[in-house]
């Protein structure tokens, strides 16, 4: 497989997992997107040049994960690595739950399908499966992949796949941000190894039927969201994010905490909007540790184009 393109673009979405109860299988893209430029180069050598989130933090060099992912792309569609010129423009926000390097992580696998002379030997499928398996797990790389809301699972020896949902016209989204990182890996390594048959089955329930409230029935959402899995566990890495959950769901909204955290996601209507920026500006309001954003859900997913 020989290369098609020496410069592409690539736009794609933060993420929010979880939603709730789907631990590691429901996953929501969202408007707020990090866009790459990215130039093949006759040489060896690799330079990558960051602005915004991450800027003077991560790697610029073959290490960083956009690159990574690229390589291991080339790898799978069986054409040659090349050196690179990439320029990132971070608008994700790192270690706070949105998704930061499942983005990264599918930005590189959708910037080498653009690459390549035939880009059908890097489809939706094979994007997804490489990318979940550097990512570990799905719930987010699903989204991020294929735009709106979805359902990620594992398929033994075929590797991850995922169901794209149509959100409802009227759904919306808040996210409260922390000024405050937490680590994925500290997150989850809070979390116990069996739980309670009862917590199990109640989380069962509710994640189906928050398919049901992202879908068709956003008056539900308040109760599709409810979680016994993983969020209480949590409690002690991200106390300010699981006390503001739970504030917020006492005023009678949606929230739960943003795939690990410590964002705090608030799924609601769109005639809702008020009452949860008037609880949102009750508990946070002029305080410097977190900041409000309503992005939009994307439904696009990520999107390359060549140059």
């Amino acid at each position: 497989m020989q290369l098609g393109a020496d410069h592409v673009q690539v736009r794609v979405p933060a993420t929010s997992a979880n939603l709730g109860p789907g631990f590691d299988a429901l996953g929501l893209a969202l408007a707020l997107h990090d866009d790459l430029d990215v130039r093949a180069l006759a040489s060896d050598e690799v330079v990558v040049e960051v602005e915004g989130e991450g800027a003077g933090e991560v790697p610029d060099d073959e290490t960083h994960l956009v690159v990574r992912a690229l390589h291991a792309a080339l790898d799978l569609a069986g054409a040659p690595r090349t050196g690179l010129h990439l320029r990132c423009v971070n608008r994700i926000p790192h270690g706070r739950g949105l998704g930061s390097s499942a983005a990264a992580v599918v930005a590189g696998v959708a910037a080498a399908r653009a690459l390549v002379a035939d880009p059908s030997v890097l489809d939706d499928d094979a994007v997804l499966g490489l990318a979940s398996a550097i990512e570990g797990h799905p719930d987010n790389a699903a989204p991020a992949v294929l735009g709106g809301a979805t359902v990620a699972w594992g398929a033994g020896g075929r590797g991850a796949r995922a169901a794209r949902l149509d959100v409802h016209p009227d759904l919306r989204a808040t996210v409260l941000v922390p000024s405050s990182r937490l680590a994925t890996s500290r997150a989850r390594g809070v979390l116990p190894e069996r739980v309670p048959h009862a917590d199990a089955a109640f989380n069962a329930g509710r994640a189906a039927l928050l398919v049901e409230a992202l879908t068709r029935r956003p008056d539900l959402l308040l109760d599709a969201t409810d979680d016994r899995l993983h969020q209480a566990y949590r409690a002690d890495v991200m106390p300010s994010s699981f006390e503001l959950v739970q504030a917020l769901r006492s005023h009678g909204l949606a929230a739960t905490v943003s795939g690990a955290g410590p964002t705090v996601l608030v799924l609601s209507a769109a005639a809702d909007l008020d009452r949860v920026e008037r609880a949102a500006d009750e508990l946070v309001g002029g305080s410097a540790d977190w900041v409000v954003r309503r992005p939009d859900v994307d439904t696009r997913g990520v999107v390359a184009r060549r140059h």
